[in-house]
């Protein structure tokens, strides 16, 4: 099974790079994907805290949530950074920063 989504599909937006590896993704994360990120962790650890019925689980299970949340930010922001590296989502400041 071929799980490489440009044999699927074709980029709308100008490739910055095809296959970018993990530590250029990182880097490439902006401002919105920072916030993100924190505002999904943030919900997630409230969301834990209060699914907690009982007091007494209520911080293993907020640790939990923020567990979840960070890691699930952390996919989203991630999945954008590709996203607009590889050129399906708009790129401007990626294409930018190219030309410089």
């Amino acid at each position: 099974m071929n799980t490489d989504i440009t044999a699927s599909a074709k980029p709308e937006y100008p490739v910055v790079d095809r296959n970018p590896p993990f530590t250029k993704t990182v880097a490439n994360f902006n401002t919105l994907d920072y916030l993100r990120l924190v505002t999904i962790a943030g919900v997630s650890v409230t969301v834990g805290y209060l699914s907690g019925i009982k007091p007494n689980i209520r911080g293993p299970s907020m640790v939990t949530g923020g567990l979840i949340g960070v890691m699930g930010g952390f996919m989203y922001a991630y999945q954008n950074s590709a996203g607009r590296l590889m050129g399906f989502f708009p790129n401007d400041g990626e294409v930018a920063r190219l030309r410089k």
